[in-house]
C-alpha cells in the first residue's frame, strides 16, 4: 500500500501516491511519460504539459469513469486531487443543514463559476455524489470544450450543462435565471492581477520543479488569460462576486470561492460583513502536501432557513 497523504480530505480518492501500473492499465499512453526519479519512485515530469494532461486523463478514466477527456492546447489542466478536496469539503458544508448526512443525487444543484475547458469540478461532483451542475465561462473556446467533454461521456451527459457568460463584467447575473435555485456555488477565481504577474508565477513554479527559467515559459498546468488573471487580481474578482451574490441572496444557500492568498481574507471578510451583510461566513482550510489552500463560504440565510431549504429542495 502506498503512503497515505493524510492532509487530503478523508473521502478523497487521491489520498495515496499515484499507482502508475494501475493507471497505465486504464490508459496505456501514460506509460510513455512515466520514469524512475532519483528517489527510486515512478513519476512523471510535472513541468511537461503533455505529461500532466496524460496523467489527468488516466485519473479521470480510472477513478471517475471518464473515457473521453481532452482540452485545447494552452488551457488549464488542473491537479485532480486538489479539485476533489474542494468538492468533498463543500459536501461536508451541505451536510450541516441535513442532520449530518451528505445529500446526494440530482436534486442537489451546483453552479461552477469559470468551469473552464476541463470541466473537472462538475465531473468530480457528479461522479462522487450524483449532483446536478451548471458550469459557466466567459471564454467561448472553454465553453465548447466543456460541452464536448460532456457529450462524449454518457455517464455525465444528463447531469452537467454549460452556459456562456457573454458579459465579462458579470459573474452570476444572466447565468442564474429567474426561478432557479442552487444549493451552492463554487469558483476557482483568476488570482493574478496581470499577464506579467501570471508569467512571474509560472517562472516560480518552474524553479520549484527544478527547471531553469525559459525565454517563453511553458505553463505545466496551462491556463489562458481569463483563467489566470483579472484586473485587480483575485480580491477584485471576489469583491465583484460578493456584490453580485447579494442580488441572488434567496436563490442560493451557500456561495463559495477559493482564495489563494491568505492576506486577502481580512478584506473579503469585511466585504461580506459590512458590504453585503451576510448571515454567516466560513473559512475552510485544505492542505495538499506542503501547500495550504482555503475557500470562503457565505450565506444570506439563517441556520433555520438553511434547514428548511434542505428539507424542501434536497431529497436524500
Amino acid at each position: 500500500m502506498s503512503e497515505e497523504k493524510i492532509s487530503l480530505h478523508p473521502r478523497n480518492k487521491h489520498r495515496f501516491r499515484y499507482d502508475f501500473p494501475v493507471l497505465i492499465k486504464s490508459l496505456a499512453g501514460l506509460g510513455d511519460f512515466v520514469f524512475i526519479n532519483p528517489y527510486g519512485d515512478e513519476s512523471v515530469d510535472f513541468s511537461n504539459p503533455e505529461a500532466v494532461k496524460m496523467l489527468n486523463k488516466a485519473l479521470l478514466k480510472h477513478f471517475y469513469g471518464i473515457t473521453h477527456w481532452d482540452i485545447p492546447e494552452g488551457y488549464l489542466c488542473p491537479p485532480i486531487p486538489g479539485r476533489a478536496d474542494y468538492i468533498h469539503y463543500v459536501a461536508d458544508l451541505l451536510a450541516i443543514s441535513n442532520d449530518g448526512i451528505i445529500p446526494e443525487g440530482k436534486s442537489v444543484k451546483v453552479l461552477d463559476i469559470g468551469v473552464g475547458a476541463n470541466c473537472v469540478y462538475p465531473i468530480i461532483g457528479h461522479q462522487e455524489y450524483g449532483w446536478n451542475f451548471v458550469g459557466s465561462d466567459i471564454d467561448p473556446v472553454a465553453v465548447k470544450s466543456a460541452k464536448a467533454i460532456i457529450a462524449a461521456n454518457p455517464v455525465i451527459s444528463r447531469g452537467i450543462s454549460i452556459r456562456h457568460q457573454h458579459n465579462k463584467q458579470h459573474i452570476f447575473s444572466s447565468i442564474i435565471k429567474p426561478g432557479e435555485y442552487y444549493d451552492f456555488t463554487i469558483c476557482n477565481p483568476p488570482f493574478h492581477s496581470s499577464a506579467e504577474d501570471a508569467r512571474m508565477g509560472t517562472d516560480r513554479k518552474l524553479k520549484n520543479l527544478g527547471r531553469n527559467r525559459r525565454k517563453s515559459p511553458i505553463l505545466n498546468f496551462g491556463g489562458k488569460d481569463t483563467e489566470l488573471w483579472y484586473q485587480g487580481g483575485e480580491v477584485a474578482f471576489i469583491r465583484n462576486m460578493i456584490m453580485e451574490s447579494k442580488m441572488h441572496a434567496q436563490q442560493c444557500m451557500w456561495f463559495t470561492t477559493l482564495v489563494s492568498k491568505s492576506q486577502n481574507l481580512p478584506y473579503i471578510n469585511t466585504m461580506l460583513v459590512d458590504g453585503v451583510g451576510t448571515h454567516q461566513i466560513k473559512i475552510i482550510e485544505m492542505a495538499q502536501g506542503q501547500k495550504i489552500s482555503r475557500f470562503v463560504a457565505w450565506t444570506f440565510l439563517s441556520s433555520e432557513e438553511r434547514h428548511m431549504w434542505t428539507q424542501k429542495r434536497i431529497k436524500v
